[in-house]
């Protein structure tokens, strides 16, 4: 990467940043499901669940609406890079002096703002629904860097589709599963109250560790390998679809 990368990419991120600003039903629609279920949980079935913690319901719940929220945001991506490639768009870059991976870099910077939009939305409501926390500026910082690196990395597997999918339905669908994720882990209940297989596969699933991890920062609980085991997922997922898309960008390109 160099100047003349940079320089691309940041007139590129700017022109798909205008795309969102024109039509912020896109960042208002990602956290309209988030918040309709954390209104849910808490006010419907918040009562009837414990979870062990003399905490509001509201700040045990937070983290996984915080991943489902991204997990939504991320379908975006995958739709606006599948709209570029159907409209011919990186044809033309191609045959411009640019950098050529600026313009999937343009896509995940923006995805990276327009989720950041949705999840102060989302903490915003939590704050006005009685979330509260005694976390200090550090502990905030390290959750804010947690939702970056995992917006990150599901960002670039985002790509994947939005370069392979022959319809608009497959380059948003592949979200799905991303979304259905956190409810098989300890987002919304404790994974010692689960059957044996599910309890297994929620304590060995990316979600559980990256929710445990913000969860005891917010509550300035000592995190311990929690936070590593979910840096490592972050870090692991990003690597391996950054390489995947890479490899398939240069292909589509060629």
């Amino acid at each position: 990467m160099n100047k003349h990368f940079f320089g691309d990419a940041a007139v590129l991120t700017r022109r798909s940043l205008k795309h969102v600003t024109r039509s912020m039903d896109t960042i208002i629609t990602t956290a309209v499901t988030p918040v309709a279920m954390m209104l849910l949980f808490v006010y419907v079935f918040g009562g009837a669940i414990d979870t062990g913690s003399t905490e509001p319901y509201v700040g045990y719940l937070l983290p996984g609406i915080l991943l489902i929220t991204i997990a939504s945001g991320i379908s975006y991506t995958a739709y606006r890079l599948f709209t570029d490639m159907q409209a011919g768009i990186l044809e033309r870059f191609q045959s411009m002096p640019i950098a050529r991976s600026g313009v999937l870099w343009a896509h995940v910077l923006t995805s990276l703002v327009a989720n950041f939009a949705s999840l102060v939305i989302v903490v915003g409501v939590a704050l006005i629904m009685g979330f509260r926390t005694g976390a200090n500026l550090g502990a905030w910082l390290a959750v804010a860097g947690i939702l970056l690196l995992f917006t990150l990395a599901l960002t670039w597997v985002a790509v994947i589709p939005g370069l392979t999918a022959k319809t608009v339905g497959g380059a948003g669908a592949f979200s799905y599963p991303l979304i259905f994720l956190p409810f098989i882990s300890s987002a919304f209940v404790p994974t010692d109250s689960m059957p044996g297989p599910v309890r297994w596969f929620a304590e060995n699933q990316p979600v559980t560790p990256i929710v445990n991890a913000m969860r005891d920062l917010f509550t300035s609980q000592p995190v311990g390998s929690a936070i590593w085991v979910a840096l490592a997922w972050c870090v692991g997922i990003l690597v391996v679809a950054f390489a995947f898309s890479m490899a398939i960008y240069r292909r589509k390109i060629s």
